[in-house]
């Protein structure tokens, strides 16, 4: 007798009669074709091949059916049925969400606590925050959201990203203008901010700002320091005339104005340092910042840019104290630090610069590197920070043909599990592509669903982006549509696990000759929907390598549940982040520089690529020779290291992770969360609060690349 494995688990008996009631009911759907002895012919066939097998699973039935339908030229009624479907599985899923907030209140529920590694689920304000985000996508998925979107989101074909925020009219991530807010002055709470007269003040403006903005969208935000650099220049000015004021002698009295305007700029960077690891947004956070530095010869006032990063690297260098008053690694703001012509060779006016920088990672893993050299390749001739770890805009123009960065930013996000697709094609290369085909459609639809629900805000709902500078100086309750529109800002196609999707279809990782191949062809088409999609809805998507900081496990586990464990798949308990080589993967630094680089070349709406390094701090020469090779090789890379400490017995090295996924001081046992600090790159940020069982797996996977 043929037994189904249901959706919890437990056997029945199987009954075609339930098969072909739900064909039936799919081709009377308004948009399903009726067949006359379809739905028989199918659930015969179905019995007939379940008698040659073992158990059967629900999944496999309704897999079964919809290919089945395909086949028999009825793709009408196949799109109908997987409606149908995501509708029967939201129904039984359909219940409050009282017991996810009550497992966050009894911190039972892990998933939630452990998404994001850069919040403190126990502390009162972002258990309010994750809370609050419970009932928001509670709300979204049954009034928001259409149903087959959310069951593609549940069943685990694509991923909705930031779904708590979804039901508001609040976008992603940005470029902040902050140039143009701290030059022509801006609004806080309802509080006019003059053009500030210091780099002081400029500083702690600065910062205000960066709070308004956290808490006004839900993605990380980049800022140009060399916004900050007319202030420096500011302050030396004053400086020089209180000094005149005092001395007579020219040479004392520049020496003195230097040292007065040194003393502001150590005071004005600790300021930003201090004051972005000591705010806590409205979300329960410190704020995504992103620092980005560039010796830009284009810049008026570079020799005060040159002294701002100079600061910068040697504070970070120095690091922050943590409660027990031992300086340790923050997590934010991430630094990024551009190689170019005059930076990056020994010849180069500010080489020893780029050597502080090679310190810094070497110590602190931050900054990060871009290639001003390769990016002027990939996007016309322009150098430009992503906006928060990886997410880049497409060049744009204004109206008088000016490029233009600052000031845009991205709607959404969602994302593909590609790994999945590979599951269902079942190596076959022609059904992997046709099934692709298919869940991209759903993704365009949530961007459209994002674009539509932005398309409907005024600039009333976020002053400090659309009316005071941060994006915009729009008018009061005017649209902020014309922003979405015409490439200004962006919507992406992420995409997750193109190394499984290769070894399930060619049955080798995508670094092999036939997996690269199939790999470049996924790539190929994901660009392909992203100019079609551009210019048939008059939006830009961009293509984006997903940072998947819990989606890593949340895609590989609900895979693992309804395939079971594939070995080398589902059985690893995550999925490897966007095109990277898998994590266990024998590769050196150069190699997998050189091999990622071609991916990134095609992945121009978010990418970045890492290796993995051991303590480098004592052999800085070999840093310096690695981070060389990124400027003539890759757009974007960075460099993941340790930086930990134990509170209990004074330990200032690596905590280890036992065979049960727990963090442990190898030098006293200690095993207490509250008294570790682990500080390790998740994704494009280093996270500090520790992470879910799925990323904690793949951390611990990791293998050197040097």
């Amino acid at each position: 007798m043929i037994q189904v494995i249901k959706r919890d688990g437990s056997k029945a008996k199987f009954e075609k009669d339930k098969i072909v009631i739900a064909i039936e009911k799919a081709m009377k759907s308004a948009s399903g074709v009726f067949v006359e002895n379809q739905a028989m012919d199918i659930a015969n066939e179905i019995e007939s091949e379940a008698l040659d097998g073992d158990d059967i699973s629900i999944y496999k039935i309704e897999d079964m059916v919809y290919y089945k339908l395909i086949n028999r030229k009825n793709p009408a009624t196949a799109k109908s049925y997987e409606s149908y479907k995501s509708v029967q599985a939201y129904k039984r899923e359909q219940n409050t969400s009282d017991d996810d907030i009550l497992g966050l209140l009894n911190q039972t529920n892990i998933d939630v606590m452990d998404e994001n590694s850069n919040k403190n689920p126990i502390i009162a304000s972002t258990q309010r925050d994750l809370i609050a985000g419970e009932v928001a996508k509670d709300i979204a998925k049954r009034k928001l959201i259409p149903i087959d979107l959310v069951g593609a989101h549940n069943s685990g074909a694509i991923h909705i990203h930031d779904l708590d925020y979804l039901i508001q009219p609040i976008f992603n991530c940005c470029l902040v203008d902050m140039k143009d807010m701290l030059d022509n002055g801006t609004v806080v709470n309802d509080k006019m901010i003059e053009t500030p007269k210091s780099f002081q003040v400029a500083c702690n403006v600065m910062t205000q700002i960066i709070a308004q903005i956290a808490s006004n969208q839900y993605g990380g935000q980049s800022i140009n320091i060399s916004c900050l650099s007319p202030y420096l220049k500011k302050s030396y000015d004053k400086n020089l005339k209180l000094s005149r004021s005092i001395l007579d002698d020219e040479e004392k009295i520049r020496e003195m104005a230097e040292a007065l305007t040194q003393r502001d700029l150590e005071s004005g960077i600790q300021t930003i340092q201090y004051q972005i690891n000591t705010l806590m947004t409205s979300n329960g956070q410190s704020p995504f910042v992103t620092l980005f530095m560039h010796t830009d010869e284009n810049d008026p006032y570079l020799s005060s840019t040159v002294k701002i990063i100079e600061e910068i690297l040697r504070q970070r260098i120095k690091g922050i104290k943590n409660e027990q008053g031992v300086y340790v690694t923050p997590a934010f703001p991430k630094l990024i630090y551009v190689l170019d012509e005059n930076n990056v060779h020994e010849s180069s006016k500010y080489y020893k610069l780029t050597e502080l920088a090679a310190k810094c990672t070497a110590k602190r893993m931050y900054p990060d590197y871009i290639s001003a050299k390769k990016m002027r390749e990939n996007y016309e001739g322009n150098v430009f920070s992503p906006m928060g770890c990886r997410a880049f805009l497409p060049p744009y123009k204004d109206e008088n043909g000016n490029y233009k960065f600052d000031g845009r930013f991205n709607m959404g996000v969602a994302t593909i599990n590609l790994p999945q697709i590979g599951i269902l094609a079942d190596g076959d290369e022609d059904k992997f592509f046709e099934i692709l085909d298919k869940r991209l459609d759903l993704i365009k639809q949530v961007g459209l669903l994002r674009y539509e629900h932005l398309s409907k805000v005024t600039s009333d709902s976020s002053p400090i982006h659309f009316r005071h500078g941060a994006i915009a100086r729009l008018d009061r309750h005017q649209s902020i549509k014309p922003l979405l529109e015409n490439g200004y800002a962006t919507v992406t196609i992420g995409y997750i696990g193109i190394y499984e999707a290769s070894v399930l279809t060619t049955g080798e990782s995508h670094t092999s000759k036939r997996g690269h191949d199939f790999a470049m062809k996924i790539m190929e088409v994901l660009n392909e929907k992203k100019e079609e999609w551009t210019k048939e809805y008059g939006i830009a998507f961009a293509v984006y390598g997903t940072p998947a900081e819990s989606l890593t496990h949340r895609f590989a586990s609900i895979d693992k549940e309804r395939f079971g464990s594939i070995e080398n798949i589902t059985d690893k308990g995550y999925y490897t982040n966007s095109f990277h080589v898998d994590v266990r993967e024998d590769i050196s630094v150069f190699d997998k520089f050189d091999f990622e680089s071609e991916f990134q070349q095609l992945s121009t709406g978010g990418c970045i690529s890492y290796a993995e390094i051991p303590n480098m701090t004592n052999n800085i020469k070999a840093v310096m020779t690695m981070v060389k090779y990124i400027y003539d090789h890759i757009q974007y890379a960075e460099f993941n290291t340790k930086s930990d400490y134990c509170a209990e017995c004074g330990y200032d090295g690596e905590i280890l992770l036992d065979d049960d996924n727990n963090w442990y001081c190898p030098n006293c046992g200690n095993k207490d969360r509250n008294t570790l600090t682990v500080v390790r790159r998740t994704c494009g940020y280093l996270g500090e609060n520790f992470w879910n069982e799925g990323r904690t797996k793949e951390i611990k996977a990791r293998v050197l690349h040097i």
